[in-house]
């Protein structure tokens, strides 16, 4: 078996931990049931070929397990809309794979690791609805292929770079209902391929150049 998927059901309980030793599978996918509990520590020990975990809206909670960075060749991690906390770790670096990072709607707190700056094949980067403070990495604006970035409702602090000019593909920059300061930068202007810029809800200043 190389997919698992039991995705809008009624699930409760905890995942069991038998099910992350099926050493074939390349995806698992249990969204949108009530699933409870952590995930284990060991959690990518016993899945070296996964390359898909969705686990979006359940109800698991605790830490992010540091040992996800052991799943190498994972293309895309969801965890959105449960109940995980703590911080993002800079393990997260070493998933080089990833082109579809979703964190929204947990209890996230600390810092946007700089490491992720080694995502360099994201196309998507969803960590809106937490609790994460400081400013956005410089490392981040060197994700060339991000087309989605969705940041809003934390509480970042801080400049919105000159450096999102070098975002070329970027679609979608959503960074509303933050403490963002200052001008909002010249070189947005510049993104050709965006559809929907969302800023609201910070305290820009300045004139407006698009």
């Amino acid at each position: 078996m190389n997919s698992l998927g039991i995705e809008y059901n009624q699930l409760v309980g905890s995942i069991p931990l038998t099910i992350f030793n099926i050493s074939r599978i390349e995806v698992m996918a249990f969204t949108g049931n009530s699933l409870s509990g952590s995930l284990p520590n060991g959690l990518c020990n016993g899945l070296p070929i996964l390359k898909g975990l969705y686990l979006s809206k359940n109800k698991l909670r605790g830490h992010m397990p540091t040992s996800l960075s052991n799943c190498s060749l994972l293309q895309l991690l969801g965890l959105s809309e449960n109940e995980f906390d703590g911080p993002i770790h800079g393990e997260i670096r070493r998933l080089s794979r990833l082109q579809i990072l979703e964190l929204g709607a947990n209890h996230f707190t600390g810092i946007i690791p700089q490491e992720i700056g080694n995502l360099v094949n994201l196309v998507v980067l969803a960590m809106e609805k937490n609790q994460i403070t400081s400013s956005v990495p410089m490392s981040l604006f060197n994700i060339s292929s991000l087309q989605v970035l969705s940041l809003a409702q934390n509480k970042l602090s801080g400049f919105l770079p000159r450096e999102i000019g070098n975002l070329t593909k970027m679609q979608y920059p959503q960074i509303s209902g933050n403490k963002l300061i200052g001008e909002i930068p010249k070189l947005i202007s510049i993104l050709v391929e965006l559809v929907e810029l969302d800023l609201g809800i910070n305290s820009f200043s300045g004139s407006l150049v698009m």
